[in-house]
């Protein structure tokens, strides 16, 4: 079962610049318009084709979606379990949670 992440730790996380690969879930329309810093798109229903090719299955991987009540990082995370992946941990409350915090965000 993948582990959770709260805000701050994933902030604490990239302010450290530990080595992990941070995943937006979402469309990639949804992508462009605003994104975590540092996180690449892989929507959720593509994931399974599209991470092992980019993804090494001891990599650290945290997911992430829009909200809380998101279901896509859930879903990602257990779909990149089911592949082999050891290090996975979803971002629960996803870009809405980041933002309420006024962290800083990319768009384009």
């Amino acid at each position: 079962m993948p582990g959770t992440l709260t805000r701050e730790q994933l902030k604490a996380m990239i302010d450290a610049k530990e080595r992990f690969t941070l995943i937006d879930v979402r469309s990639a329309e949804s992508y462009r318009v605003e994104h975590l810093p540092g996180a690449i798109n892989m929507p959720v229903d593509e994931i399974e084709v599209t991470a092992p090719g980019r993804l090494g299955l001891d990599d650290q991987i945290v997911v992430y979606c829009a909200t809380f009540e998101c279901q896509a990082s859930p879903t990602a995370a257990a779909t990149l379990e089911d592949l082999g992946y050891r290090n996975v941990a979803d971002f629960e409350g996803g870009i809405a949670d980041w933002m309420e915090a006024q962290y800083p965000t990319v768009s384009g």
